[in-house]
C-alpha cells in the first residue's frame, strides 16, 4: 500500500468534510440571522413584557405597511360550503411545496388555483389549505380551498366559489405596523409562554353563508406554537381573540 498516497487522500477528504459542514453552519446561521426578530422594532417596555411573560418570536416582523382599501365579497351560489369534488387523476402531494408544479398539476381541474396562496401554518394532516389572493397578493383568511390527500395523493378538493367587489371609490389607508399589533398582543392578549411562530398580513372579514356581501379589512395574522391564532385589524387595530369572532379593543 502506497502509505503517501492515502494519507494526502485522507487529508483531502477531511478538507472537503470541514469545507461542506463549515457551509452548512454557515447556511443555518444564515437562516436563523434572517428569521431572528428585530427587537428595535418593539418599544422597551414591550421587550421588557416579553421577558417578564416568558414569550418567544420566532417569526420575522414585516418591516411593510402598504397602504390598503378595505373589500368586499360574497359567495357565488350564497353556501361556503361547496361539496367535495374528486379528481380524475389524484395528484402526487409532494408538489404543493413546489407551487409552480402545483398548479401545472391541477390547473386543469382547478383553472384558477394560481390565484391561491398555499397557506402551510394552516393546513393538517390530509388537507392542504390554501387562500383566494385579493389583488393577486394579500391573502383572504377563513376562505379555503382545501385539497385533501391520502396516501401522499392529492385525491379531491373542496372550493367555495367568491366574487370580490372592486374597491372603487374605497380609500386606501396605511396598515398599522405588525411591530405595533404584536405590542399590543404582548400586552393585553397572549398568555405567559406563548410563541409566535408565524406572522401573515391579509385580509379578514365575516365568514357566513349570505348572498349579500360581506366586508373585509386588511388584518395581521398571527399564530402561535399552540395553534393557536390572533388577528389584529390593520386599520382599526381591533383584536379578534382565538376561538372566538368577537373583536376587543
Amino acid at each position: 500500500m502506497d502509505w503517501s498516497r492515502a494519507k494526502n487522500v485522507l487529508i483531502y477528504a477531511f478538507l472537503l468534510l470541514n469545507l461542506v459542514l463549515g457551509y452548512q453552519l454557515w447556511n443555518d446561521l444564515q437562516e436563523q440571522a434572517d428569521s431572528n426578530l428585530d427587537f428595535t422594532s418593539l418599544e422597551s417596555n414591550i421587550q421588557k413584557m416579553m421577558d417578564e411573560k416568558g414569550i418567544k418570536i420566532l417569526a420575522k416582523i414585516p418591516g411593510d405597511t402598504p397602504a390598503l382599501p378595505k373589500i368586499s365579497y360574497r359567495f357565488v351560489d350564497g353556501d361556503q360550503n361547496d361539496r367535495m369534488i374528486n379528481l380524475e387523476s389524484p395528484v402526487d402531494s409532494k408538489l404543493i411545496f413546489t407551487s409552480k408544479e402545483l398548479v401545472n398539476a391541477l390547473k386543469g381541474s382547478i383553472p384558477d388555483i394560481g390565484d391561491y396562496w398555499y397557506d402551510e401554518a394552516a393546513s393538517r394532516a390530509g388537507e392542504f389549505i390554501l387562500h383566494p389572493l385579493v389583488d393577486g397578493k394579500w391573502p383572504l383568511f377563513k376562505i379555503n380551498l382545501t385539497l385533501y390527500y391520502s396516501e401522499q395523493k392529492i385525491i379531491s378538493y373542496r372550493q367555495p366559489k367568491i366574487e370580490v367587489s372592486d374597491p372603487g371609490d374605497e380609500k386606501e389607508q396605511r396598515v398599522l405596523s405588525a411591530s405595533k399589533a404584536l405590542g399590543n398582543l404582548i400586552e393585553n392578549f397572549l398568555p405567559d409562554g406563548a410563541v409566535v411562530t408565524e406572522i401573515e398580513l391579509g385580509y379578514y372579514g365575516e365568514v357566513f353563508n349570505s348572498d349579500a356581501h360581506l366586508p373585509a379589512s386588511p388584518a395581521w395574522r398571527f399564530i402561535l406554537e399552540s395553534g393557536k391564532e390572533y388577528y389584529v385589524q390593520g386599520i382599526s387595530g381591533d383584536v379578534i381573540s382565538p376561538n372566538t369572532e368577537k373583536a376587543k379593543e
